[in-house]
């Protein structure tokens, strides 16, 4: 077994058992750090992938910017301690068969998949479409050279909401 079979069992053991986390914790603060854990072990297997930007998406977009949301809405409320909601319902039967009904399918879905033989795998390779290096480079220049005006604008948008955000808090 090399470095990339035990990193990848790693990565989506991390995912798996902190997604569990966050369905099982009750306090809300916790289950939001479990998916801190679980965001970082999906963008651990995306490197593994070879999709090094859609890693670094994830790391920037879901984890600086959604979960920051997200545990700066539960300390805003207060909400972080409480046993979290309660339904008048239970049908956790149901639930755990319609659970366990879609990963099964998932998981035939995944072992019955051939992907060398689907068409469009096949032309790309034959093309030589398929990309073989990182293409985080290219995308940072682009980004910094030819789009920098809307990024900036996007970076001033979000500054203008967390000082809005942070002044409707204070008022309190």
């Amino acid at each position: 077994m090399n470095l990339v079979t035990v990193l990848l069992y790693a990565f989506a053991g991390l995912a798996v058992v902190s997604a569990l986390g966050v369905l099982l914790f009750r306090n809300v603060l916790y289950a939001a750090f479990a998916l801190l854990l679980t965001f970082l072990g999906v963008a651990g297997l995306y490197v593994l992938a070879g999709a090094d930007l859609l890693a670094v998406v994830q790391i920037v977009i879901y984890v600086g910017g959604v979960l920051v949301l997200l545990i700066f809405g539960i300390m805003l409320t207060g909400r972080g301690a409480g046993t979290g909601p309660v339904s008048g319902t239970h049908n956790r039967l149901v639930a755990l068969l319609a659970a366990g009904g879609a990963f099964t399918l998932f998981v035939l879905l995944i072992f019955r998949l051939n992907a060398p033989a689907l068409g469009w795998v096949r032309e790309a390779e034959a093309a030589g479409r398929t990309v073989t290096g990182s293409t985080l480079a290219d995308i940072g220049m682009n980004l910094m050279t030819t789009s920098v005006l809307p990024f900036e604008v996007a970076g001033l948008l979000l500054l203008v909401a967390l000082i809005g955000a942070a002044y409707i808090a204070g008022k309190r």
